[in-house]
């Protein structure tokens, strides 16, 4: 099911709009937060996250005179043939990982029935995201897809934090139309295809969306970035999208059109969970088809503890056994 709602007037401005000044308050939690995964290797060359994360490159720094205990893969054998006798390769291993966000803010993003709008939590978890990142010194970008593509190189610091945050906002708005109601179909697919083109190996890239919009392009996407890349998807959704509403008449609109969804009877109300359970089943099996696991969101719950979640749960294979949605 996808839907699209406009805020009642007594929702508070920040649970239907995103507000700068309540992404930039995240920064203290974030504080708090670890986006990396534990070490994997003890080496004296490795980095602060080698090895968990795919594609982490070397920069080679010069070559010297072999010694005793030199790796024989590292021979530069270029050098040994000039000089006439051995020399090896030495790496400086890249400590500075990219940060990606992919954000949905695409028409059913904008809409909750409990908590904050999807569109909302999905600015919430990029905020934390970003301030974590930034506070490890690594570089934070962004591609928000809402009918105005909006790309963010990936950049440090306050400065590259604020980027995210002002982009946030904007895609964030729901008053202005194309985000809220018009954007084209297939933008998660163009996201993706356009990520492929600029992504530098090795990011760790974070993917907020509801996915009402995956199909098998998006799988084979989602195939070739984790090639490279660690790929961390979170689904969006609201409780109306798990299970339906008490027995009951309730009238719905998108803004600009007025519905009345009945739940008086049983048999509807089982034949709207049963929809509700294939469309999330489906989901799930696209993105488990190409090795990633689904972390789930609900527009009630806390960004941080979702963030937190997700990385435990992408580190520890104990965890791969809970659900994402309970």
């Amino acid at each position: 099911m996808t839907a699209t709602a406009t805020a009642t007037a007594t929702a508070p401005d920040a649970d239907w709009r995103v507000d700068a000044t309540d992404l930039i308050a995240l920064r203290s939690r974030a504080a708090r937060l670890s986006t990396k995964p534990p070490r994997a290797s003890r080496s004296v060359l490795a980095g602060q996250h080698q090895s968990r994360f795919r594609g982490r490159g070397m920069d080679y720094r010069e070559s010297r005179h072999y010694q005793a205990g030199d790796d024989i893969r590292n021979m530069d054998w270029r050098i040994t043939a000039r000089a006439g006798h051995a020399h090896v390769k030495v790496f400086d291993e890249e400590r500075e990982r990219p940060v990606v966000v992919v954000a949905d803010f695409g028409p059913s993003m904008f809409f909750a029935s409990r908590g904050a709008f999807k569109s909302v939590m999905a600015a919430r978890l990029a905020a934390l995201i970003g301030w974590s990142t930034i506070s490890r010194g690594d570089r934070i970008g962004a591609l928000l897809f809402d009918g105005q593509h909006r790309e963010i190189a990936p950049a440090g610091g306050r400065r590259g934090q604020m980027r995210l945050i002002r982009a946030l906002v904007a895609a964030g708005d729901p008053n202005l139309g194309l985000a809220a109601h018009e954007a084209p179909a297939g933008e998660l697919n163009r996201a993706l295809a356009r990520l492929r083109h600029v992504i530098r190996p090795g990011s760790l890239v974070w993917l907020l969306s509801d996915f009402a919009s995956a199909d098998a392009e998006t799988e084979r996407h989602l195939s070739q970035l984790r090639v490279h890349n660690t790929v961390l998807a979170v689904e969006i959704l609201d409780a109306l999208e798990l299970a339906p509403p008490p027995p009951g008449r309730y009238r719905i609109s998108d803004g600009r059109r007025s519905g009345l969804l009945d739940t008086l009877s049983r048999g509807l109300r089982n034949d709207y969970q049963r929809v509700l359970a294939e469309q999330r089943a489906q989901i799930r099996a696209r993105l488990e088809r190409c090795g990633l696991r689904l972390h789930g969101c609900l527009t009630h719950e806390d960004p941080a503890t979702v963030v937190t979640h997700a990385l435990s749960r992408n580190s520890t294979p104990a965890a791969r056994s809970r659900e994402a949605v309970a």
